[in-house]
């Protein structure tokens, strides 16, 4: 923040707060005119301190804008084509004004001409201000929102081409003087700035725009500034020669001009704004553009097929009409491409049996009924013999004939799902443990009949271990660790199958011990925390990194997590846990930003954190504690935490995002129902996982479907983030997909605080020229 203010200062610009009497100079000159418009229209007499309460107001914001544009150190463009539209338009105002005292209103004389032609320059300046934000701020559009914004334009020109038709007609059918050509060519010109508006509208709609509030006032602006146009225009004052400036549309008119140059001004203020909070209903609108724009298409032909109506007007409803059809088309075919990728991603190739990641979709959803299920988690015997002996193809054959006959011997309300390798998954619905040792048992013999491969006939046999719901596990995670166990306890045993017994578990002495040194590591702060660089595709330049836990044990050494999060988890610790990981990611973030490297930090919340009705405040706390700007964090989420109590989930989740802390979902692809969430929840990054992205430079699929995720982020205004990236040919084909930014390997594993300094610091010094 000090070297941005000292930058300021040598450029010898002005701070906010030296300027910020002209701010309420502008506010306080708007609400005089306003003021003396109204005692004028009940007067009806004009007065030399309303004309110059009317000059001061026009001029003002002119002073501003050009303020702000010397203040400024970035994003000067647009904010030079906004001081240059309010300044063609208030020279404009005197010019005219010379025109009318001195030359009486004479339309050939050079200074008329000279006005009129700044007058209609404010309007493409102010257009391409409104463009240079959008460019520099929006993500990469889909053909799906491209067609919502040309709807939008089409749709909201050939209504208000109707509303101002008579205006135009009128203006064109009088003698040509200075009055009827500005009556004519200035509503054609307000119609292209609401079309603009209106497409402007649809691009929102898409979370592309993300440049916080501060646009809302340029484009309230010009919005306002049109409006007052139109009004005036259906007036007809302007080809009647009754202009007043005490008419009540110079208030709109003062007000759009203020609003334009109170948008610069806080645009070239150098603190960074704060991030955008997306308001519900503001997105409902905007995602309802399309509709309403069709509908007015429908209306503006229905009329023209009542009474006469210019043929501008029904042609632009006829493309919004033509274009929403085709919209439709589009939007079909996606969901059925995005249908077909998704029941491939969850279907095993070899087999055609679900995978592992159907089964994590699938499982949590039926175990939210409460009923009895139980999990058999299969191995065949020896398969690697086989393998080894046969070759592959023969091993993939029988693994083949061993889906079809599994399926074949449950009910079709069982799910079957090869999880990889030899192993397979079946969860038995509405069973107990009878039941379920009872189709055990069935299965094994199923299975231990002849296989004819290859010419060969070859008998193997199975190991299934079973894990009952509720009884002994309430997620998948618990079934499917205790079935693990029991099924190595049937095969170390050669019994066949077996049902989980709390004896299987050999390790429980060592996970108490366990428990007790972690409560003592949480009391003694012996967690610590690594950082993965994630980076930016496009630019190389690294945003932010994510905070992963270690256990840093006094005689274990360092512990991964995978070792001793789910005894957290059971234990109750992990809230414990959450909040420190927090107060240890802040704490570094705050060095960083103190030191000028704006990285973010990205946090992985579980599902107990989830459900804390207190962690909204006190991480904003522990933000403001710190002097962290909320954008500083980001939280990560998985897809499987979403399924327990999903309402509490998104309440807690919303309130996170609207005190503008960015929500990220983790391990993307491997959970249930993404579409539907991604249109429900406040997401901001996807992250796609590893399982996605790693097989993509040998599996055209896989690649396919990470090309198509990524465009559905970017459609929706996601990030998106490839995880897992561990060599350079994955790292290209990403960046070529679009996809935004990268962790892996292939970049920096996982390290301490300081080895990443060193690390940052050498790829700068590697990068620099």
């Amino acid at each position: 923040m000090e070297l941005l203010v000292g930058e300021d200062r040598r450029r010898g610009a002005a701070t906010p707060r030296s300027d910020a009497w002209l701010v309420w100079s502008l506010i306080v000159l708007v609400a005089a005119s306003a003021v003396q418009t109204l005692v004028a229209g009940v007067a009806g007499v004009r007065t030399p301190v309303g004309d110059i309460v009317g000059a001061m107001s026009f001029s003002a914001p002119v002073v501003l804008c050009w303020m702000s544009v010397h203040r400024a150190v970035a994003r000067r463009t647009e904010l030079v084509l906004t001081a240059l539209a309010l300044s063609a338009y208030s020279l404009s105002g005197i010019l005219f004004s010379v025109v009318y005292l001195v030359f009486a209103g004479v339309a050939s004389v050079p200074l008329a001409i000279l006005a009129t032609a700044l007058f209609f320059s404010f309007y493409p300046l102010g257009l391409a201000a409104l463009a240079v934000l959008v460019h520099r701020q929006k993500g990469r559009l889909s053909w799906g929102v491209t067609l919502d914004s040309t709807v939008g334009a089409l749709g909201a020109a050939s209504l208000v081409v109707v509303l101002l038709g008579p205006s135009i007609d009128r203006a064109f059918g009088t003698p040509f003087s200075l009055d009827s050509f500005v009556a004519a060519v200035n509503p054609l010109l307000d119609i292209l700035v609401l079309a603009a508006l209106a497409a402007l509208a649809g691009v929102a709609a898409s979370r592309s725009v993300s440049a916080g509030r501060n646009w809302l006032m340029l484009v309230a602006g010009l919005l306002l500034f049109s409006a007052a146009d139109i009004g005036f225009a259906l007036t007809g004052m302007t080809i009647e020669g009754s202009y007043s400036t005490a008419s009540p549309f110079d208030v709109g008119w003062i007000a759009g001009l203020a609003l334009m140059a109170l948008w610069a001004h806080r645009s070239a203020r150098p603190v960074p704004p704060a991030p955008a909070v997306r308001n519900a209903a503001v997105v409902r609108w905007a995602l309802s553009l399309p509709v309403l724009a069709t509908t007015a298409g429908l209306v503006v032909l229905l009329i023209a097929s009542q009474i006469e109506v210019s043929p501008l007007a029904i042609s632009l409803a006829a493309g919004a009409v033509v274009l929403a059809a085709a919209r439709t088309t589009l939007a079909f075919r996606e969901l059925r491409r995005m249908g077909d990728m998704r029941r491939q991603a969850r279907t095993d190739d070899l087999t055609g049996l679900p995978n592992r990641r159907a089964l994590y979709a699938e499982v949590p959803l039926s175990l939210t009924s409460g009923a009895n299920r139980a999990l058999l988690l299969l191995d065949l015997d020896r398969f690697k013999e086989v393998n080894d002996s046969l070759g592959h193809d023969v091993g993939d054959e029988l693994l083949v004939q061993v889906g079809t006959r599994l399926t074949s011997h449950v009910r079709g309300t069982d799910l079957v799902a090869r999880l990889g390798g030899d192993e397979f998954a079946i969860l038995l619905a509405d069973v107990g443990e009878a039941e379920a040792v009872i189709v055990a048992g069935t299965l094994r013999e199923a299975l231990a009949r002849p296989y004819l491969l290859e010419g060969i006939t070859l008998q193997t046999t199975v190991s299934i271990g079973i894990a009952l719901y509720p009884g002994q596990a309430l997620d998948l995670t618990g079934l499917l660790r205790k079935a693990d166990m029991a099924m190595y306890k049937a095969k170390a045993s050669r019994s066949g199958h077996r049902v989980y017994d709390t004896s299987d578990d050999s390790h429980g002495a060592a996970r108490l011990r366990t428990l007790q040194e972690l409560r003592v590591a949480l009391a003694e702060r012996q967690l610590v925390l690594y950082y993965q660089p994630k980076v930016d595709l496009a630019t190389g330049a690294v945003r932010g990194v994510e905070s992963l836990v270690r256990w840093n044990h006094p005689v274990r050494g360092l512990v991964q997590p995978g070792d001793f999060l789910s005894i957290v988890e059971e234990a109750g610790l992990m809230n414990a846990m959450t909040a420190q990981v927090l107060d240890m990611a802040l704490d570094q973030a705050a060095v960083w930003h103190a030191t000028g490297a704006d990285l973010t930090v990205a946090v992985n919340l579980t599902a107990s954190a989830l459900v804390d009705a207190e962690l909204p405040e006190r991480t904003a706390a522990m933000l403001a504690d710190r002097g962290l700007p909320a954008s500083a964090l980001i939280l990560e989420i998985t897809e499987e935490f979403l399924l327990e109590d999903r309402a509490r989930t998104t309440a807690i989740l919303t309130r996170l995002r609207a005190g503008g802390i960015r929500i990220a979902i983790d391990d993307f692809g491997t959970g249930y129902s993404s579409l539907a969430y991604l249109r429900d929840l406040p997401v901001d990054e996807l992250k796609l996982d590893r399982s996605i992205v790693s097989p993509m430079k040998d599996d055209p699929r896989a690649a396919a479907l990470v090309s198509s995720t990524i465009e559905l982020a970017h459609s929706l205004g996601l990030t998106m983030v490839a995880e897992g990236v561990e060599d350079a040919e994955v790292y290209a084909d990403l960046a070529r997909y679009g996809c935004d930014e990268a962790q892996g390997f292939h970049m920096s594993r996982p390290m301490p605080a300081g080895e990443l300094d060193r690390w940052l610091a050498e790829r700068r010094l590697t990068a620099s020229p």
